[in-house]
């Protein structure tokens, strides 16, 4: 259908105000500074009256504002639960739970870490819910740390988040999906490198899709696949409770279990705790999606205190289970310790396990497409990224370039990058943003004190858990120099590109008509707008503390 265009910066301004329209050539919108050199809303309406803008897609009536273009709060408590479990436990747990015991030197030990690994992030989550409803806002760790430090921080979160951590993420748990799927398929050998990554983007695009059609459908996938995933676990946790009833436990008996064949080092310490941690990360992940919460105040701090503590219980327990049917050795000597754990107990059920493996990944997927894409919604709504990944579709309401940036950017890692070398450095970038969201919740407390804080958590917490993130950065750095080195050099690789993509407001002509004119053809490609302005909710009515900076702005546009 097509609309009488609007011809005049009133009747653009009028349009812009309801939402609606494909921003043409020179029509630009997002909120701070653009990205790329789009030009702000005074020079796009002069640019506009003088070339006629294409038809504005079909309009939402004003009068009702459950049909309003924007994100839906469609997230209920039991998806955000299925969001937090379906993006901690990923192929790790059921993989090479190795990595700790390597590092322990100890089955003892090894529990032992495992199970404080769950107390830091039980720490860690409580500090990101007091973060989550004082600042209720999409995009965790980079909306908070722009909020509380400013723009430049902020955008070099975001710079590493999307330009390495996510992508290499999400290519290291789709390559693990296709070996795993693939495994009957070449039981004897390792599945070719072409095949593997067929199938590994085809689950991608797949699941793009999904993520493009239909928030509740992705949703639904996270539940149905997280139910799965703790189908499986409780399987191995119930089959090693069987193995100690018939008194297979002797590697767990004190004697043994603190049996040390290697004295551990502070140094090798610390490295099974980060092992253990990063086991557990994805804690943060529902804080990336606020915005679409039902009554976020209440239900994101529910979901922490279920989430975090079931996966504890879950992580220590699936441990123990593997202990009962496999010495120290056979666990070190596995490069998949739950398919070596279904040989030796489920005997022609043996597949499951493989199976369980894959399907976990594909929750795992679905989970970092779901939560990444919001990330990127985020950085463009504030001008650090092209506005066009600010938008959504004008009927499904889901953030479709973001979600298209997200596909790309993994496949293209997982294509061309050395996926596995990569994952190291993303693996001490993300534990170092953590820590620095975290400080931010202890800066915030000083700057505005008066802020209004449903939650409030004791200043023991944030500084125990600071304590225990520097211990293991000061440590890694002592380990792994060359490693640490390079994701800060991937880090501090964003400053010019903040300087020269964000703070650079007066760019050429050229440089900004490209810009517009890609936002224009991609808003044609993918049918997508700016979100709606609305009445706020009424979870965000008690919000009337005073102002942070970026909402003035928000305010003034």
């Amino acid at each position: 259908m097509r609309l009488p265009l609007a011809s005049s910066p009133a009747a653009l301004r009028r349009s812009g105000a309801e939402g609606q329209g494909v921003a043409g050539p020179g029509d630009g919108s997002s909120r701070g500074g653009e990205m790329a050199g789009e030009t702000p809303p005074r020079q796009t309406l002069r640019k506009s009256s003088a070339a006629p803008p294409p038809a504005a897609p079909p309009r939402a009536p004003r009068s009702s504002s459950s049909e309003r273009v924007t994100l839906k709060k469609e997230i209920g408590l039991v998806s955000a639960c299925a969001i937090i479990i379906g993006n901690i436990i990923g192929s790790g747990i059921f993989i090479s739970p190795k990595g700790v015991l390597e590092h322990s030197g100890s089955v003892g030990l090894a529990l032992i870490v495992w199970v404080i690994g769950g107390g830091i992030a039980v720490l860690g989550s409580l500090c990101y819910a007091e973060l989550g409803v004082a600042i209720p806002k999409s995009g965790g760790d980079y909306s908070y740390v722009t909020e509380i430090f400013g723009g430049l921080a902020g955008f070099l979160l975001l710079w590493s988040a999307v330009l390495i951590m996510y992508p290499t993420s999400l290519a290291v748990i789709a390559l693990t999906f296709s070996n795993y799927v693939l495994q009957p398929v070449f039981p004897n050998c390792i599945p070719p490198y072409n095949a593997s990554r067929v199938l590994s983007t085809v689950c991608l695009l797949l699941l793009t899709w999904v993520n493009s059609s239909s928030v509740r459908w992705a949703t639904r996938i996270q539940d149905i696949f997280t139910a799965g995933k703790l189908l499986a676990l409780a399987l191995i946790i119930t089959m090693g409770f069987i193995q100690i009833f018939k008194g297979n436990y002797e590697e767990l008996t004190p004697s043994n279990a603190f049996n040390f064949w290697m004295a551990p080092s502070v140094g090798q310490l610390a490295l099974a705790f980060l092992q253990g941690s990063f086991a557990f990360s994805g804690w943060n992940f529902l804080n990336y999606v606020t915005e679409e919460l039902v009554d976020p105040r209440r239900n994101l701090p529910r979901a922490i205190f279920i989430s975090i503590p079931l996966v504890t219980f879950v992580y220590t327990f699936t441990n123990i289970a593997y202990f009962t049917a496999m010495s120290p050795q056979e666990l070190l000597s596995s490069n998949a310790v739950a398919v070596t754990f279904g040989e030796k107990l489920l005997s022609y059920f043996s597949w499951v396990m493989p199976v369980s493996v894959a399907l976990s990944t594909f929750g795992g997927i679905n989970g970092y497409l779901f939560t990444s894409s919001r990330l990127c919604f985020s950085g463009a709504r504030e001008g650090h990224l092209p506005s066009l990944l600010a938008m959504i579709h004008v009927k499904h309401c889901t953030p479709i370039p973001a979600l298209l940036v997200c596909c790309l950017t993994t496949i293209i890692i997982m294509l061309v990058g050395d996926t596995y070398t990569l994952i190291n450095y993303v693996s001490f970038i993300n534990y170092l943003c953590y820590g620095v969201t975290i400080i931010g919740l202890i800066v915030l407390r000083w700057k505005k004190p008066k802020i209004f804080r449903p939650i409030k958590v004791n200043l023991l917490v944030p500084v125990t858990y600071l304590l225990f993130w520097a211990f293991l950065l000061i440590f890694s750095f002592y380990s792994e120099p060359v490693v640490c080195g390079i994701g800060l050099i991937i880090i501090l690789t964003g400053v010019p590109v903040f300087f020269l993509g964000v703070y650079w407001r007066n760019k050429p002509k050229c440089i900004n008509r490209l810009a517009e004119s890609m936002t224009y053809w991609g808003q044609k490609l993918c049918f997508v707008v700016h979100p709606q302005e609305g009445a706020p909710e009424e979870d965000d009515l008690p919000f009337t503390h005073s102002q942070l900076p970026s909402e003035k702005s928000l305010k003034k546009q």
